[in-house]
């Protein structure tokens, strides 16, 4: 996580990635198979229950809801090389394109009463928990919010130790976490309403995120003095 002062665009960038993931999540726990997408730890115990139960098709879904948030994640990796995670590369404005475009392809098949759908939106997340897990030495993790609480409890554990507290550090860590409680209850009002129409919401979001950020891309590119 970020030390010292966290530039505004970081804010606003998790704070856009935790309302479009926590938007998605709640559309898996509403749609047919009540699966959460944007994460594989509730994944793995859901299969180990359905594994228990003897219940084999619903255990294949949620291993396959972890498969394509692995998929999306290697996705995210093949687009946005290391090497420019020290700067705004224009790849995070593509790789924001590519999700988008996911989350369309899963509302056309979910619209359809295609349960892939939902395989199409954990890539989705898991391109974007990649895409966003670090960016010059920033661990942002914008799909789960286990590492947000765990990192508020060490702060406020630190903060009664009498150690100063990282106001900065504090304040990114409880807009992530109010983006990710507001995305998905945006998502269930959404859901509750058009149904699985609603993933066009967080795609469209990101299409336009990508978008903004590739032109702020090019325009900070250009305003650079030739070396």
């Amino acid at each position: 996580m970020l030390s010292g002062r966290t530039p505004f665009w970081i804010t606003l960038g998790g704070l856009l990635l935790t309302l479009t993931a926590g938007f998605v999540n709640a559309i898996g726990f509403l749609g047919v198979h009540h699966h959460g997408l944007s994460h594989v730890t509730g994944q793995v115990t859901l299969v180990s229950i359905r594994l228990a139960e003897g219940d084999g098709a619903e255990a294949l879904r949620g291993v396959l809801v972890g498969v394509w948030f692995f998929v999306g994640a290697v996705l995210s990796g093949v687009i946005i090389q290391r090497s420019e995670l020290s700067r705004r590369g224009r790849r995070y404005g593509v790789a924001m394109g590519v999700e988008s475009a996911l989350l369309f392809l899963g509302a056309g098949l979910l619209i359809q009463g295609n349960e892939r759908g939902e395989y199409l939106a954990a890539m989705a997340c898991g391109l974007q928990n990649a895409m966003a897990s670090s960016y010059s030495g920033a661990v942002l993790r914008t799909t789960h919010m286990t590492g947000v609480v765990t990192d508020l409890g060490i702060l406020i554990g630190h903060w009664l130790r009498r150690e100063p507290l990282e106001v900065q550090r504090l304040r990114l860590l409880v807009v992530l976490l109010a983006g990710f409680l507001t995305g998905g209850a945006l998502g269930a009002v959404s859901f509750q309403t058009v149904g699985a129409w609603s993933l066009g919401v967080p795609a469209a979001v990101m299409l336009v995120a990508g978008a903004a950020f590739t032109i702020a891309s090019h325009r900070a590119t250009s305003t650079q003095p030739s070396p």
